[in-house]
């Protein structure tokens, strides 16, 4: 069974992580999908974790993006129809495990950091979610205990009156490209969107418009993504993940 990891930890931490399942686990698999999530940005660690679980079968998918890390939220393991995830419980694994369908929700006993030798208030990642891996490799639930719930988080929390958009840009690629939370299928009716003064009409292709333009299209998270072909939207306009209004053209 594979391991995938996504953290907002850069670069130091995730092995350190690594070096905890593969000492419990030497049999382990471990996938990096990320470890450049914004700091403490659960919904954008949520997102990009939708986006990635379902081209895996039968995975274990550790999402560690945890502001309330040492305080009283629950570290889970959630048991899926085809997968188990391995997170705080912030709502991060929420929108992917209700997909898959969630059977099971369990508690990691604190414990099991003994399994580690340590147990900082800052580092759950290495003293908690790591070993819980190596356990789950191993079919070992002993620090495992069955709760009712996990908390949600909604990814799809945009509105659309027709006229306004409201989206949230949850997501800045490297090329710039602002990637919201707004599925394709609301949006056929769009010709384009206006934000800052900036109009960004709706294309298939980058290559609809000169090098240098606008442009707005579904990108490959299946979302509205406002862009600049051969260039960065996020430097034009200066925005980071949030919530944006866009005014619709028609």
């Amino acid at each position: 069974m594979l391991i995938t990891l996504l953290t907002d930890f850069g670069d130091f931490y995730p092995g350190v992580m690594k070096g905890v399942i593969l000492s419990l686990a030497p049999e382990a698999k471990i996938i990096d999908i990320t470890h450049s999530v914004d700091p403490q940005n659960v919904f954008q660690g949520a997102f990009l974790l939708y986006h990635s679980y379902r081209f895996f079968r039968n995975a274990i998918h550790v999402a560690v993006v945890d502001p309330g890390v040492g305080g009283d939220r629950k570290a889970l393991v959630i048991k899926t129809k085809h997968h188990f995830f391995v997170a705080p419980d912030n709502g991060i694994a929420y929108p992917s495990a209700s997909e898959d369908g969630i059977i099971e929700i369990y508690e990691i006993d604190s414990k099991i950091s003994e399994l580690v030798g340590e147990l900082s208030a800052t580092f759950h990642g290495r003293d908690i979610f790591a070993p819980a891996v190596a356990l789950l490799l191993k079919g070992d639930f002993s620090y495992f205990r069955r709760v009712e719930c996990m908390k949600s988080l909604d990814l799809f929390d945009y509105s659309f009156d027709g006229e306004n958009l409201r989206a949230r840009i949850v997501y800045v690629d490297k090329f710039g490209n602002l990637i919201t939370n707004v599925p394709a299928n609301v949006l056929k009716s769009a010709k384009g969107f206006k934000l800052l003064d900036i109009e960004f009409p709706m294309v298939r292709t980058y290559s609809d418009v000169p090098i240098g333009k606008p442009l707005a299209l579904i990108g490959s998270f299946g979302t509205l993504e406002l862009s600049i072909r051969e260039g960065s939207a996020q430097k034009l306009l200066g925005i980071s993940p949030g919530v944006v209004e866009l005014e619709v053209l028609r």
